[in-house]
């Protein structure tokens, strides 16, 4: 992942606690997935083909090239973890679809990845309505 290494000289009060919480978001999402022998794009897409996903759509939802994610998928595939099936809407293409191999790994992986719930096991429930909802706000979404 592209992360600045610090923050930008000068940044205020909000941009240093927002690089704090990413850079730990971050690097709690690394070890989670170097403990189940995952890298962190391998679980990306490992937790993205819960349901079918073709690689088209894996590469837009990733924002990377589709070569990207043939490999990613290959190697996933070769550890049993995904395979490929034909698209049942059009022949051509296929989807990514976990197996149940993969289903168990990524179960583990979502659980020992506990940054989330620790972060915001350190807020009442008021503040975590707030935070989320600052949260969207500062996304505009």
């Amino acid at each position: 992942m592209a992360v600045p290494a610090v923050p930008a000289s000068g940044a205020t009060d909000v941009e240093q606690a927002m690089f704090e919480f990413v850079d730990a978001y971050n690097q709690a999402w690394e070890a989670a997935a170097s403990e189940h022998g995952l890298s962190t794009a391998h679980a990306c897409v490992l937790g993205r083909v819960e349901t079918r996903r073709s690689m088209g759509e894996l590469a837009e939802e990733l924002r990377c090239d589709a070569s990207n994610i043939t490999q990613i998928v290959a190697r996933l595939e070769a550890r049993e973890l995904v395979h490929r099936e034909p698209n049942p809407e059009d022949r051509r293409s296929r989807q990514i679809v976990r197996t149940p191999s993969g289903d168990d790994l990524y179960g583990e992986f979502e659980e020992s990845f506990e940054f989330p719930r620790a972060a915001a096991s350190n807020l009442t429930v008021a503040e975590r309505k707030q935070f989320a909802a600052l949260l969207h706000k500062a996304l505009r979404r």
